[in-house]
C-alpha cells in the first residue's frame, strides 16, 4: 500500500453512516490488509483533517447462490473515523 487512496476505497453512503457524519464519524471501506494507523494518516493526507479516533471491523462476505452452485462474496474490511472537535468536516458528505 504505497498511497492513501490504495488504504481508502470508498466512502459508506447508508443512512446509519449519514447519521453519524452529523457527529464527524465517518464510514469508509478500506483495504484488507490495513491497519489503523494507515488508515489515519491516509484520511489526514487526503481530506486535510485531524483523525481522534479509528474502529476497523471485518466483513466476512455473504453466501450467495445460482442455481445448484454456493459462492461467497469477498470479505472486506470497515472503518468508522472519528475526527477532532477542532477539526473541519468532510467536504464530501456535506451534500448528500
Amino acid at each position: 500500500m504505497s498511497t492513501p487512496y490504495d488504504v481508502i476505497i470508498k466512502p459508506v453512503i447508508s443512512e446509519k453512516s449519514m447519521d453519524d457524519a452529523r457527529n464527524k464519524k465517518y464510514t469508509f471501506k478500506v483495504a484488507t490488509g490495513a491497519n489503523k494507523t494507515q488508515v489515519k494518516i491516509a484520511v489526514e493526507e487526503i481530506f486535510g483533517v485531524e483523525v481522534d479516533k479509528v474502529n476497523i471491523m471485518n466483513v466476512k462476505g455473504k453466501l450467495k447462490k445460482v442455481g445448484k452452485h454456493i459462492g461467497r462474496r469477498a470479505n472486506s474490511k470497515k472503518a468508522i473515523i472519528k475526527l477532532t472537535v477542532k477539526s473541519k468536516e468532510i467536504e464530501f458528505f456535506q451534500g448528500l
